[in-house]
């Protein structure tokens, strides 16, 4: 449990859902991470609680923990979320760039703000994050950037698994992801000569966390769409650790390909391979 031993990491979307399974996963194996969240979601409701976020984490992992809020949609207050994360534990050696934004209306309806709402979450501020510590990164030798993308980033294959409206109002969301895959290529192309890992991680499917009733309902009407949070945990640790760059890659294939096992989020214990099913019941 010291694959991250010495390290640093900075996790966006952290409060709560994959964000959060990243950032125990990290912490088990031993690195000082930096949660980053928006403290309040859309209409004033409380998105996720960052406070219990960290405190959870530094009950459960012997590492360090911190936490940072900032509303990655405003430009500004993103400006300086590397230097923010640094003054915590030091130099930045991850990034995970997981925070996500969307809006779920059909492609023929969704505004202009609505889109720029969603490229500027899901596409410009990873870049933004990434090119704030590239500079460090470069300076070191070494550094893994993961950006979290999702499958939308394709349009879903006929006949549809859930309904033409679910595979339809996703359209908009999908195509800050498909960007976003893109523009992380060329970025790990670009700095691999520098010994920095870039790469893009998707779950196959739904992942089933706590609060995601919406896609439980679509996961109990066809389970096999669902998967654990540790598997995307687990894929998430191997990119930020070994030397991939460039990968487009999916949660499960990743781990089938190199023969992973997946573990609970505290690293303790073994829970199977990448066929893991997902608990429907689940509230990690």
């Amino acid at each position: 449990m010291e694959t991250l031993a010495g390290k640093t990491a900075l996790i966006t979307g952290a409060s709560r859902g994959i964000g959060l399974a990243i950032a125990r996963r990290f912490a088990a194996e031993g690195a000082a991470v930096v949660l980053g969240a928006s403290r309040w979601g859309a209409h004033g409701k409380l998105k996720g609680n960052l406070e219990e976020a960290v405190a959870l984490i530094g009950k459960e992992s012997a590492g360090s923990v911190a936490g940072i809020a900032c509303d990655l949609s405003d430009e500004a207050a993103r400006a300086d979320l590397v230097r923010q994360a640094e003054e915590h534990f030091g130099a930045l050696d991850i990034i995970v760039n997981n925070a996500a934004a969307s809006k779920m209306r059909l492609p023929s309806e969704v505004s202009t703000k609505e889109r720029s709402w969603m490229f500027d979450v899901n596409v410009n501020a990873p870049i933004d994050l990434a090119q704030q510590a590239l500079v460090g990164m470069r300076e070191r030798g070494r550094g893994w950037i993961l950006n979290i993308s999702s499958s939308t980033a394709s349009q879903p294959v006929v006949p549809y698994r859930d309904s033409q409206v679910a595979a339809h109002v996703i359209c908009a969301y999908g195509s800050t992801k498909a960007a976003l895959d893109r523009y992380t290529q060329g970025l790990a192309h670009e700095v691999a000569v520098d010994g920095i890992c870039v790469n893009t991680l998707a779950p196959e499917n739904i992942v089933l966390t706590s609060g995601a009733d919406y896609v439980r309902d679509i996961a109990r009407r066809s389970p096999d769409m669902a998967e654990p949070v540790e598997v995307m945990a687990e894929a998430a640790l191997e990119l930020c650790s070994g030397n991939h760059v460039g990968c487009v890659t999916y949660s499960r294939r990743l781990l089938h390909s190199l023969g992973l096992s997946v573990m609970s989020l505290d690293g303790t214990t073994a829970l199977g391979d990448a066929f893991l099913p997902a608990d429907l019941d689940s509230t990690v």
